[in-house]
């Protein structure tokens, strides 16, 4: 049985316990060397969805971009979104770097 989502942020302590993170999504952040929420504070979710890409050696569906960047929002303090409330930042991300 999976874990009940958390009803506050302190009650978390499994990925899966995160808004929009599943078994799926969880593994990926394992794979990453992500064991537990807290490990996500900090660190970039543009950097982890490239380096996911490149372990794995498929390149992931952006949405799961957009699933990490809700992940890494929520654990630095931000109100919990729905995923997909980051594709426009990402899209506007992605299109600003490629013009570099």
């Amino acid at each position: 049985m999976p874990p009940k989502k958390a009803l506050t942020r302190d009650q978390i302590t499994r990925l899966e316990q995160l808004p929009n993170i599943g078994p799926s999504i969880a593994q990926d952040f394992r794979l990453l060397g992500i064991a537990a929420p807290d490990d996500l504070r900090g660190r970039d979710p543009y950097v982890l969805y490239d380096d996911l890409c490149r372990v794995t050696g498929v390149r992931h569906d952006p949405c799961v971009l957009d699933t990490f960047i809700s992940a890494v929002r929520f654990v630095e303090g931000e109100p919990a979104k729905p995923w997909w409330h980051y594709t426009a930042e990402r899209k506007q991300t992605l299109a600003a770097s490629e013009r570099k």
